[in-house]
């Protein structure tokens, strides 16, 4: 008998006898078995035990990826290892690849490598050191697999089979094998008939996550471009005397004005900043991310537009913040504190008419990356709805870190988001709902779903989430219909290792229209982005110039005043993408890129508000009809309600 196959026999009293040690720290029994089934995992690079770092897209490409918990000395999780280097070697030449991960604090990277060795494992091993991997993929035990297809979506976790059970107890042999099940379902490009079942096992050991105390690192530091920009604006502003600045007398209006609609409580920032305390605690973490002006986080070039919603400081704010916190940070005379800066409650737009929830609560990790997440509701609309003003609010905003609602009158037989659905309105931090002058509004037509884009930032505990959207429909003629145009283009290849690769979009009006608002979208690998208009018989100008795009804002530009554009006007959108294995956040520097709804895959859209200034159709024209129905039972509306309402 080798050694493999007599360590796989391990006796009912051994497992008994184990447990009493092993299960005193029980894992999270109130998390759905089926928890991010259907969910894309988040890329990571962990160290093996033969020294080599594996990274999780490595493997994207492969049939299927087979993850599986372990540790050194849970019973259950050896009794299972036979199996599963059986399993491995069975599927191997069928493009399938077995990646153990050991997530218990206790246990050293030697301790992983003579537990490997000894159970004679061909698949590799990896530790997660402080269980990050474990936090962003909700797992608890050891024995749980997640079974993932050749994009990284999870398609089954739960149990390898029902053979071995916690307390000594077992089978002669499993009358379910779930794993392999699954497997043979994802090979033949099916969904598993079982996709989620309880784990046996034993619990994570687990460490307190380590979450910074402010998380800046999501903020990409400042391009060349735009260091240049803003080092002309801190020339032509001169030398700037501040003298002896306090709290009292300078710093806190200017953290009321700029930080505290993110830095309070309840709100998406770390901490808050609404008290000297506060300010002082943490003057050493504001003084670096004001010196690398990465916070407040505002990334278009100044030389180019006014905008409403500019959150970045003036030369003269910087200086103060930095001159007060390199003399001690005073609280000066407390007699010179401004009042207290009052913000709106839960809605800025006000009383919804209505109010459209989420289906389900969205579970979020204690850590790691979350890709996007979609969902969908229908309306349920029998007829179009003219929005004056629309907001969408977090349901836990520590860990949304922004939202964008979407309207899909499904007319679009492609389906690829951004291209065809109407953008409705959005939320990140620091960022104000979409509220229409009067007499202007936004239709939705019969029939549409809203779609939720969802990005969690996970924060160091498991948070659930069920974000909303309110909609305050038009109480008055409709003059302007309001739009959101996604100027798109689909047709592109990223080259491997391009660093600045041109992608160009354009669309010329056939209407005279009223300008409002930018907001550009790429993915990870976006670089620089910048909207040109040109007037007709005109030459171009740029109107808005984001040289340091980051992924984690999506950032909405607000003019500060409106423009009015002639009929024959044209935009163009430039844009460029960094494939190169310099851009940290680039899932794989050696694949060439196309057009995808995922975040490894990239998009191209220039969104633009605005205005029609010619008169609106028929449609329009009805509008006030609208006051009658929109809200006839009083208070908020749920989704069902309105579904009854407007009829199924």
């Amino acid at each position: 008998m080798s050694k493999r196959r007599g360590i796989g026999l391990i006796t009912a009293a051994t497992l008994g006898a184990f447990s009493a040690i092993l299960f005193t720290s029980p894992a999270r029994a109130d998390l759905p078995a089926a928890r991010q089934v259907g969910d894309r995992v988040a890329n990571f690079t962990l160290p093996s035990t033969d020294g080599n770092d594996i990274q999780l897209f490595g493997y994207y490409g492969k049939n299927a990826v087979v993850i599986v918990f372990m540790g050194t000395q849970c019973p259950v999780g050896n009794a299972y290892l036979p199996r599963l280097e059986e399993l491995a070697n069975r599927y191997r030449s069928k493009g399938v690849v077995f990646l153990g991960i050991n997530s218990n604090s206790s246990e050293s990277p030697a301790d992983i490598a003579a537990h490997k060795k000894e159970y004679g494992l061909s698949f590799p091993v990896v530790r997660d050191e402080r269980n990050r991997v474990a936090d962003a993929m909700l797992a608890e035990r050891t024995c749980e697999t997640l079974v993932l297809d050749g994009r990284g979506r999870i398609r089954y976790r739960g149990a390898i089979d029902d053979q071995y059970y916690v307390g000594g107890k077992q089978r002669d042999k499993a009358e379910h094998n779930y794993l392999v099940d699954a497997i043979e379902a994802v090979l033949a490009k099916k969904t598993p008939e079982v996709t989620a079942t309880k784990v046996e096992g034993c619990p994570i050991e687990r460490v307190a996550p380590e979450i910074a105390a402010v998380d800046v690192d999501r903020v990409r530091a400042p391009s060349a471009e735009l260091a240049k920009a803003r080092a002309e604006i801190d020339a032509a502003a001169g030398e700037i005397e501040v003298g002896k600045p306090t709290y009292a007398g300078e710093v806190a209006l200017i953290l009321q004005n700029r930080c505290q609609a993110c830095h309070r409580p309840g709100q998406s920032a770390p901490f808050s900043l609404e008290k000297y305390d506060d300010a002082r605690r943490w003057s050493a973490g504001i003084a670096e991310v004001v010196e690398s002006r990465r916070m407040p986080p505002w990334h278009a070039d100044p030389r180019h537009g006014k905008f409403a919603n500019d959150r970045s400081l003036t030369p003269k704010e910087r200086a103060t913040i930095l001159a007060w916190i390199d003399q001690g940070s005073p609280l000066g005379d407390p007699a010179k504190l401004p009042p207290a800066k009052s913000f709106p409650g839960e809605w800025t737009i006000g009383k919804p008419d209505l109010v459209i929830e989420i289906p389900n609560e969205y579970i979020v990790p204690a850590q790691g990356t979350v890709e996007y997440v979609y969902m969908r509701v229908p309306t349920g609309f029998k007829e179009d709805v003219w929005v004056q003003a629309a907001e969408a609010i977090p349901g836990d905003r520590s860990v949304v870190h922004h939202i964008i609602a979407f309207v899909d009158d499904k007319k679009n037989q492609r389906g690829r988001l951004g291209e065809e659905q109407m953008h409705l309105c959005g939320y990140a931090p620091g960022d104000m709902p979409s509220i229409y002058p009067a007499g202007s509004a936004k239709r939705i037509p019969a029939g549409s779903d809203i779609l939720f884009q969802l990005h969690y930032t996970p924060n160091g505990k498991i948070r659930t989430d069920r974000s909303k959207l309110g909609l305050i429909f038009a109480k008055e003629p409709v003059k302007n219909e309001a739009h959101t145009l996604g100027i798109v283009q689909t047709r592109f290849i990223i080259p491997p290792g391009a660093a600045k690769h041109e992608v160009r979009s354009s669309h010329t009006f056939d209407k005279n229209v009223r300008l409002l608002a930018f907001m550009p979208h790429m993915h990870l690998r976006g670089r620089d982005f910048e909207y040109r208009i040109t007037l007709p018989g005109g030459e171009p100008e740029v109107a808005l110039s984001v040289p340091a795009y980051d992924f984690g804002w999506q950032s909405y530009y607000t003019l500060a005043q409106p423009r009015d554009l002639p009929k024959g006007t044209r935009i163009d959108c430039i844009a460029h993408f960094d494939n190169s294995k310099e851009n940290l956040a680039n899932p794989d520097p050696t694949k060439a890129v196309r057009w995808g709804d995922q975040t490894y895959e990239e998009m191209m859209i220039g969104y633009v508000d605005y205005l029609d200034l010619d008169p609106p159709g028929e449609r329009a024209a009805k509008a006030p009809a609208r006051k009658e129905r929109s809200n006839p039972v009083g208070g908020l509306l749920s989704v069902g309600r309105v579904l009854k309402l407007f009829g199924n």
